[in-house]
C-alpha cells in the first residue's frame, strides 16, 4: 500500500508536450481520471523547433489524430499562418498538408483544450519516481515527495530528459528554450530495468524580421486550399495570413563554417548523443556534401506576435562568435540580429523494442511510453504515439483488448510496428517511403479510413461524426452521379478539347475521368454539376477514379499479406524450435513479436525461419 497519497487517479501521463497533450486529452474523454503533469504550465504544447505542424508524411499523421478524435488538427487550423500542399506537382501517395502555425497561439489553444477538458487535473512539478508493486504501475511521487496513486503511467517526457543545451563550448542542463530539463526520473528508469539511450536533436537560430533585407529572398506564398487538417473544418476555406521567404547559403559562410570546424561540438566530440540524419545542422551538410555550392533555408514567421523569425535548414550548435559571423554572409542577412542562437540538445530515451505494439512496458504492466522519449523525432510523430499510448492506456485499466492500427491502415501502424521491431539507433523521423501501402494512406483519405475506430473507441463525438456521415453522403452522391452516360454532343466537344480521342461507344462520366487529360473538374464545367461540392471531395474522388487500377492492386496485396501476417504469436521459447536460424532465435526472443507479420519485420528473421514458424505453429495446432 502507498502511503501519504495525495490523490487518486486512473492515469497519470508525464510530459505536457505534443505526446502528453494527446495521452490525457484521449485518457480523459474516455471517462479515465487523469493527472497530466508537467514542468512548466508554460511548456504545454511548445513548438520548440519549427513553428509548423505537417510536412511529408507528418501532414498525414495529423490527419489520422484528427480521424481518431485527437486535438492536433483541430489545433493547427485555430493557429494557423500558412498552409501548403507539399508534392503538389507529384502523385497523390506522396502529397502532404503543412501548415505555419503561430507558436504562441498553438500553445495557449492546447493549454486552454485541456484546462477545460473534464476527467483532466493538470500539475506543475517534476516526477522523479514511478511507482511499481509486482511489476504493477502503482504510482508517481515527485521531485517534491508528494504520492499519487494510479493505475496506468503514460511517459512522455520528449528531449526533457535530463536535457542539455550545446552551444560552442559552452554548456548547460536545461531544456528548450531555457526550460528546465527533467534530472531525477532517468534513474527510476533505470531501476525498473528501461535501457538507456542519449540522441541528440538541434534548432537554428531565430532572428529579428526587423533587420533582414526581405527584396533578396524568394517570396513563399500559401497555397489556395479548400483542405484544413481537422475534419471539423472539410468545408472551411483556410486563410493564409503570412508569406514565408525563400534564401540559399553562399560559399562565403560556408567556408566561414569550414575554418571553424574545429570548434564545432558535432566534431570536437563534445557531443555525445545520436543526432537525427534526415535533418542535420547545417556544419554537417557543409562537410558531408562537400560538392554543393549551396543550401536551401526558409524563413517562417514564429508567431503574429513576434518579430522572431526562424531560419529552417541551418540548425547548428558553432559558437555565439561562429554565428554570429556566418549568419550575416547569408544574401540578406547582412545586417540580421540574433535574438535566439542556434543550439544543439542531448537527451535520454529508451530503446523502443522494450515496448509491445500497444505503446507498453514488456517488463511493467501498465507502463506506456510515447514520443521522442522512443526514439522518434518531430511533433507528429510525437503526438501520433501519445494517442495511442492514451487509448490503450485507458484499454488496460478497463481490461480490454489493445487497439493496434496495421501498417495499411495508418502511418500511425508503420511508424509504432517500425519502433517496436526495428532496432532504433537514431531519431526516427516519418517518411512516406517507410509505408509500402502509401497509396492507400493518403492525406485525402485519412478520415474515411479511421474515422469508424475512433468512433468505435468513444472519442469520434456526435459533432464530428454527423460531418463525416455528411461527408460520406456527398461522395456517394457524387459517384452516383458519375455512373450516368455521356451527352453525346458534350462528350464529343469535351474529348476534342481535351486531346483525347473520340470513343466510338457511350462512355459513363465516370469513364471518361479515366481518361489521361480529363478529370472530375473538367465534368463539373462541362456537364455543370458538383457545384455545390466542395473541392477537396472532388479531388479526392478524382483520384479514386484516376488510380483505380493501382488501389485494387494494394487492396489485393493486403488482403493475401493479412493471411500469414495476422497470424498471432504466443510467448514461445524460440530456442526450442528446430530449424530456427540462431541469430533468428537471438532476435525472436529478444523481441517476442505479437505476430507473424511482425516477425517478419525484424532484421535477422529470414523468409526461410518464418516458414519454420509456420510448420511449427501448424504442427502445435496453434493455428
Amino acid at each position: 500500500m502507498l502511503e501519504n497519497v495525495i490523490d487518486n487517479y486512473d492515469a497519470i501521463v508525464i510530459g505536457s508536450g505534443h505526446a502528453g497533450s494527446e495521452a490525457a486529452l484521449a485518457l480523459a474523454r474516455l471517462n479515465k481520471k487523469t493527472l497530466l503533469t508537467t514542468l512548466n504550465l508554460d511548456s504545454i504544447a511548445f513548438l520548440a523547433c519549427n513553428p509548423s505542424i505537417g510536412g511529408t508524411a507528418k501532414g498525414q499523421l495529423a490527419g489520422e489524430i484528427d480521424a481518431l478524435g485527437g486535438e492536433m488538427g483541430v489545433n493547427a487550423d485555430k493557429s494557423l499562418l500558412q498552409l501548403r500542399m507539399l508534392n503538389s506537382g507529384k502523385g497523390p501517395a506522396v502529397q502532404s498538408l503543412r501548415a505555419q502555425v503561430d507558436k504562441v497561439e498553438y500553445h495557449n489553444e492546447m493549454k486552454h483544450t485541456l484546462e477545460r477538458q473534464k476527467n483532466l487535473d493538470i500539475l506543475q512539478c517534476e516526477v522523479a519516481e514511478i511507482l511499481v508493486d509486482q511489476d504493477k504501475i502503482v504510482g508517481i511521487k515527485t521531485g517534491m515527495g508528494e504520492v499519487f496513486s494510479c493505475k496506468a503511467v503514460v511517459v512522455c517526457t520528449g528531449v526533457y530528459l535530463n536535457s542539455k543545451v550545446i552551444i560552442g563550448d559552452y554548456t548547460k542542463n536545461t531544456g528548450p528554450n531555457g526550460f528546465e530539463p527533467s534530472n531525477l526520473l532517468t534513474k527510476s528508469l533505470i531501476d525498473l530495468g528501461i535501457e538507456i539511450r542519449r540522441f541528440k536533436t538541434g534548432t537554428p537560430a531565430r532572428v529579428d524580421g526587423k533587420s533582414i533585407d526581405y527584396s533578396k529572398f524568394e517570396i513563399q506564398p500559401g497555397d489556395d486550399l479548400n483542405v484544413s487538417f481537422s475534419q471539423l473544418n472539410y468545408n472551411k476555406q483556410p486563410k493564409n495570413k503570412h508569406v514565408c521567404y525563400l534564401g540559399y547559403t553562399t560559399e562565403a559562410m560556408h567556408n566561414c563554417i569550414r575554418e571553424n570546424i574545429d570548434r564545432a561540438p558535432l566534431y570536437s566530440g563534445k557531443i555525445k548523443g545520436v543526432g537525427p540524419r534526415y535533418c542535420p545542422s547545417i556544419e554537417d551538410k557543409i562537410m558531408r556534401f562537400a560538392d554543393k555550392e549551396r543550401h536551401q533555408l526558409f524563413l517562417e514567421p514564429e508567431s503574429a506576435l513576434t518579430d522572431e523569425v526562424y531560419v529552417q535548414g541551418i540548425s547548428s550548435s558553432m559558437p555565439t562568435d561562429v554565428q554570429r559571423k556566418m549568419y550575416k554572409l547569408i544574401d540578406g542577412f547582412e545586417n540580421v540580429k540574433i535574438m535566439r542562437f542556434a543550439y544543439a540538445i542531448e537527451y535520454d530515451c529508451i530503446n523502443a523494442t522494450e515496448l509491445k505494439n500497444n505503446l507498453e512496458s514488456k517488463k511493467i504492466s501498465g507502463l506506456f511510453f510515447a514520443g521522442q522519449i522512443n526514439g522518434t523525432s518531430g511533433y507528429e510523430e510525437a503526438a501520433a504515439q501519445g494517442l495511442m499510448a492514451g487509448i490503450n492506456a485507458q484499454r488496460y485499466i478497463d481490461a480490454l483488448p489493445p487497439v493496434v492500427l496495421r501498417r495499411d491502415q495508418a502511418y500511425i501502424g508503420v511508424l509504432i510496428d517500425d519502433l517496436v521491431t526495428k532496432d532504433i539507433i537514431e531519431p526516427y523521423r516519418m517518411m512516406t517511403s517507410r509505408a509500402e501501402y502509401r497509396l492507400i494512406l493518403r492525406q485525402d483519405n485519412c478520415d474515411i479510413r479511421l474515422t469508424e475506430i475512433g468512433r468505435q473507441l468513444g472519442l469520434v463525438d456526435n459533432k464530428r461524426y454527423k460531418l463525416f456521415k455528411q461527408k460520406l453522403k456527398l461522395i456517394d452522391d457524387v459517384n452516383n452521379e458519375l455512373k450516368r452516360m455521356c451527352n453525346p454532343k458534350q462528350l464529343e466537344k469535351l474529348f476534342i478539347d481535351k486531346n483525347e480521342s473520340i470513343p466510338k461507344s457511350g462512355l459513363t462520366l465516370k469513364e471518361c475521368i479515366k481518361r489521361n487529360n480529363i478529370t472530375i473538374f473538367d465534368i463539373q464545367n462541362y456537364y455543370n454539376l458538383f457545384e455545390t461540392v466542395p473541392k477537396n471531395i472532388l479531388d479526392y474522388i478524382n483520384t479514386e477514379i484516376k488510380y483505380e487500377g493501382y488501389i485494387k492492386k494494394e487492396l489485393e496485396q493486403i488482403e493475401k499479406q493479412k493471411k500469414t501476417d495476422n497470424i498471432s504469436l504466443p510467448d514461445l521459447d524460440y530456442n526450442s524450435i528446430l530449424g530456427l536460424r540462431l541469430e533468428a532465435r537471438q532476435k525472436l526472443n529478444k523481441f517476442k513479436p505479437s505476430t507473424l507479420g511482425q516477425a517478419k519485420r525484424i532484421d535477422g528473421v529470414s523468409p526461410s525461419d518464418i516458414n519454420v514458424l509456420l510448420v511449427y505453429l501448424k504442427l502445435k495446432k496453434y493455428i
